[in-house]
């Protein structure tokens, strides 16, 4: 299987940086991972709401250009539906018995996701109701992968 996690912004906190390589070594047993940072766009201070909606316009487009047109888009967004860690690998496991062998997660920027990206996604993913740094998702997201295939192989981690 596939796996591209597409998010906007550059990690440059060493800690999120090693957790990232921890998890993205972890995968490799089970799956193909790619991550595709794309470019933060520029906020003013004190924006308006127009300037807000073109920066998530921008990153939307730029997100957009990324994702393959036979891929399995899950996007994770606060209104999107919230699943047990099981659950989640249940859904990752049904996806491969239905041959979708690319999936791609996408993470928005601070200001969350354009529209467009979220009318493409065939699934809406929430991790809960909070909002969280979006660096930190990335690590989450990881994690809840890795779990999920652990659980999927029935090996020891998940409990």
């Amino acid at each position: 299987m596939n796996i591209t996690v597409i998010c906007i912004g550059k990690l440059k906190e060493k800690y999120w940086v090693s957790a990232i390589e921890e998890y993205s070594k972890r995968l490799s047993k089970y799956c193909t991972l790619s991550i595709d940072e794309l470019k933060e766009e520029r906020l003013p201070d004190n924006a308006s709401e127009a300037e807000e909606e073109a920066v998530k316009a921008a990153e939307g487009k730029s997100i957009l250009k990324r994702i393959k047109k036979e891929a399995y888009v899950i996007s994770l967004e606060i209104k999107g539906n919230q699943l047990s860690s099981e659950k989640l690998a249940d859904k990752i496991n049904q996806l491969g018995l239905e041959g979708k062998s690319d999936l791609v997660f996408v993470i928005g920027g601070s200001l969350g996701l354009a529209e467009e990206v979220s009318q493409r996604a065939d699934y809406k993913l929430s991790f809960s109701a909070m909002t969280f740094p979006h660096q930190m998702m990335r690590v989450f997201l990881l994690e809840q992968i890795y779990r999920a295939f652990k659980i999927n192989k029935k090996e020891a981690y998940h409990k």
